[in-house]
C-alpha cells in the first residue's frame, strides 16, 4: 500500500478470505493514512452497494475527526462542512467520494480509485453471475477512466469466480502480455 501511496505502483490487487482484516486495513485505515500525507488528493471508494462503500466513508471520516489523528497528522482535518458520510473534503481541498458499481461518477477524479467487494457474495453464492459482467464492464468503462494523471487503483475482493473483477484484470493483462 505505501507503495501504491509513493506511486512506486499504480495497481494492487487483493485477494483474501473473508473476515480476515482486508477491508479494515485496506478500505478503512489506508485511506485515512493517505489523506494525511497527502491531503489535496482525491479518493474514489467504490463497492457493490453504495451503502457499503458509505460505511467505509464514515468510518474513515470518523478517524480524520479523531484526537488521535490530529495528533499525528496536525494539519489535517475535515474541512467545516463536510457532515456527509460518502462525500466530504479535507481543510486542503482534498476529497473522498463513495458510491457503488454502476453509479455515476461523471466529473470526479481520483488519485486514488478503491474497490472493496464489487461483487456481493450473496450474488454469487446464488449464482447471478451477471453481476460480474456488470462490475468488470463499470470499472473498465466508468470508474478506470476518473483516474487523474498518477492516478493508483487498490482493488480487495474475496475471489469468488474466475471471471470476477479480479480475474478479468490478469486476463485482460495475459492478452496484452501475449500481443506484445
Amino acid at each position: 500500500l505505501e507503495e501504491v501511496a509513493y506511486s512506486q505502483k499504480d495497481r494492487i490487487a487483493v485477494s483474501i478470505p473473508p473476515r480476515h482484516g482486508k477491508s479494515h486495513q485496506i478500505s478503512t485505515l489506508f485511506p485515512a493514512w493517505f489523506l494525511g500525507k497527502f491531503p489535496t488528493n482525491r479518493i474514489i471508494m467504490v463497492s457493490h452497494t453504495s451503502e457499503l462503500a458509505v460505511d467505509f466513508g464514515r468510518k474513515v471520516r470518523n478517524i480524520i475527526a479523531s484526537s488521535t489523528y490530529k495528533e499525528i497528522f496536525p494539519n489535517v482535518a475535515l474541512s467545516q462542512d463536510s457532515k456527509s458520510a460518502g462525500r466530504w473534503t479535507t481543510n486542503h481541498n482534498g476529497e473522498y467520494f463513495a458510491c457503488g458499481i454502476g453509479s455515476s461518477i461523471a466529473g470526479r477524479g481520483a488519485d486514488l480509485l478503491l474497490v472493496d467487494d464489487p461483487h456481493s457474495e450473496q450474488d454469487m453464492l446464488a449464482g447471478n453471475f451477471d453481476q460480474l459482467e456488470k462490475a468488470y464492464q463499470w470499472f473498465t468503462g466508468g470508474a478506470r477512466t476518473r483516474l487523474m494523471s498518477g492516478g493508483r487503483v487498490a482493488i480487495v475482493h474475496t475471489r469468488w469466480h474466475q471471471e470476477d473483477l479480479i480475474g478479468r484484470l490478469v486476463q485482460d493483462g495475459q492478452k496484452n502480455e501475449k500481443a506484445d
